[in-house]
């Protein structure tokens, strides 16, 4: 895996959504420092209309591939919804509609954060080019101390 660029990212000429739409290759690295294990996760990724809500912009992502943690190594995937925000913008949903973030990768960098209970996580998120992306999430609180970084590269065209 590539090492995450700092500093401004790459800025778009459309909104978020626009940019994503499409299909990546995702390639995660993971690490949990309570437990000292460290993996990977290999797969694709997808930001289509398909199965979202028809007619209000809505993307869904589905992400799908095989995760090494520790001694296990077997499939994994998540699913999220990207809907329309301010400004260009999109709000980022967990799968069942729960609010999770808003993301506004314009001006090709952004960073939010999540509660989650006692935890706390902090997402960065750096356009690179107009084909790739870095996201690296960092989790901490009373349940959860982990990184995970993940590197989206364009496979081919927007959909």
């Amino acid at each position: 895996m590539r090492g995450v660029t700092t500093g401004p990212g790459w800025r778009l000429t459309g909104t978020t959504r626009d940019f994503l739409r499409g299909c990546w290759r995702a390639e995660r690295e993971l690490a949990d420092y309570r437990s000292g294990q460290r993996g990977s996760f290999q797969g694709m990724a997808t930001f289509t209309a398909e199965n979202a809500d028809p007619g209000t912009g809505t993307l869904a992502y589905h992400e799908q591939g095989e995760l090494s943690f520790g001694r296990r190594t077997g499939p994994a995937s998540r699913s999220l919804l990207y809907r329309p925000g301010p400004g260009g913008s999109a709000e980022v949903l967990f799968a069942d509609g729960r609010p999770f973030y808003r993301l506004d990768l314009r001006t090709g960098y952004w960073q939010a954060e999540h509660p989650c209970g006692a935890d706390h996580y902090v997402v960065t998120v750096r356009v690179l080019s107009a084909d790739s992306l870095t996201e690296h999430w960092r989790a901490r609180g009373p349940e959860k101390d982990y990184s995970m970084t993940t590197i989206l590269t364009r496979t081919g065209g927007r959909e």
